[in-house]
């Protein structure tokens, strides 16, 4: 068999390479076209918006009583501690009785002296009358002088009235002893709740001075249902309302959430470093005791939620467009991706958060959207890696 000439082998051989050198070229350039396309793009998505306005928050009971004491005295015993658990008419301490005692005592013996001097004057005045009736009788008959007469009147009035003066230095003195003796029964000092003792300032053997005002002996409070005090700011408080929902997670809570909604907006502000907070108060239950006084949380008020819509990222949406605006959504251009140049499109974005937002109108899903300049770089390297990853290494 003839062999060909060499020439032709090696003419046969540059072709070939030719050939395939242009067609990598061409195909390696569309291939770094769509990577570039795809870097600088966002694909629209379905997931779940949820819109909520967030603050910081401080947990106490909803229900307590601060226990105080309404006389002076020593602290002779205390009948709970910390965390004792109460009903209400139990003892919770009890403060020295012994001047109060003392005075009742005094109020006591001062009652039954103005009684015997009540008696002695009804005598008295039992003898003025009888003297009067008798000089009457003499004076009818000429016996005695008009004056004797006039003289046993005035004796029996002053009687009288020295009877009715004893008669209200007696109630004085019931009056007295009523407040004394109230004042030795409030040396024991009751639960005025069901509840949890959940603070106890003052120790045994301690004074307390009420007289200008009431020591607290201790703190009683129901733990089964908990307050939040959240603050939030004059920018956001308008947007919440009473019943809206809310949850909220404390420190160490392990990503569990604890839901309930608002009860009171409090209209009176605070001003906290320039800044004007309102207190927003909210309820849950506490049945299983997690949560306790004092404890941090971050606040989340729900504004709205959207499960399973349209959704992109915020930053792809570019000018307003407020005369395209509805009552529910407002109008935003985006660069969406088709053929060689991007087109504007105006959509209806719904909810929104942080970084993503609710499309109404205006997009499909799967199409592709502009990323602003300042994300694509970001996003093209991660696209890149991706790519990278997925191709494996090269021999």
């Amino acid at each position: 068999m003839k062999r060909p000439p060499l020439n032709r082998v090696v003419i046969a051989i540059i072709a070939i390479c030719v050939i395939a050198g242009g067609a990598y070229a061409v195909l390696g350039t569309k291939g770094e076209d769509k990577a570039k396309s795809d870097a600088n793009t966002t694909t629209v998505t379905r997931g779940t918006i949820e819109a909520v306005v967030t603050a910081q928050g401080k947990l106490e009971p909803k229900d307590y009583v601060d226990v105080g004491a309404e006389v002076s005295g020593q602290v002779k015993k205390l009948h709970v501690q910390i965390g004792s658990i109460v009903k209400t008419g139990d003892l919770i301490a009890e403060i020295d009785p012994a001047t109060y005692q003392a005075a009742v005592k005094g109020d006591q013996a001062q009652i039954k002296q103005l009684e015997a001097q009540i008696l002695q004057q009804d005598a008295t005045y039992k003898q003025a009358e009888q003297k009067l009736a008798r000089n009457k009788t003499l004076f009818d008959s000429k016996a005695v002088s008009e004056e004797v007469f006039q003289d046993a009147q005035t004796a029996m009035d002053v009687a009288e009235a020295q009877t009715m003066a004893l008669a209200a230095q007696l109630d004085e003195a019931k009056s007295v002893l009523e407040g004394d003796e109230a004042d030795l029964e409030r040396t024991k000092i009751y639960a005025p709740m069901e509840g949890t003792v959940v603070s106890l300032p003052v120790k045994e053997g301690q004074t307390l001075n009420a007289n200008q005002s009431a020591p607290v002996i201790g703190q009683v409070a129901r733990l089964d249902i908990m307050t939040v005090r959240a603050q939030v700011a004059e920018a956001d408080v308008s947007k919440l309302s009473p019943n809206m929902e809310m949850y909220f997670t404390t420190l160490g809570s392990q990503g569990r959430k604890w839901k309930g909604h608002v009860r009171q907006i409090l209209p009176s502000p605070q001003t906290v470093n320039d800044v004007v907070l309102y207190d927003v108060l909210s309820d849950v239950d506490n049945k299983d005791g997690a949560l306790m006084t004092g404890m941090t949380t971050q606040m989340f008020f729900v504004l709205g939620r959207a499960k399973d819509v349209l959704v992109i990222p915020s930053s792809v949406l570019m000018k307003r467009v407020p005369e395209s605006d509805t009552q529910t959504a407002k109008a935003y251009e985006v660069r969406v991706a088709a053929g060689r140049e991007p087109v504007t499109k105006i959509v209806l974005i719904g909810l929104s958060d942080r970084t993503s937002a609710q499309i109404i109108s205006g997009l499909s899903e799967g199409e592709r959207v502009m990323l602003p300049a300042s994300t694509a770089p970001a996003n093209a390297q991660q696209q890149g890696a991706a790519r990278a990853r997925s191709m494996g290494p090269r021999l």
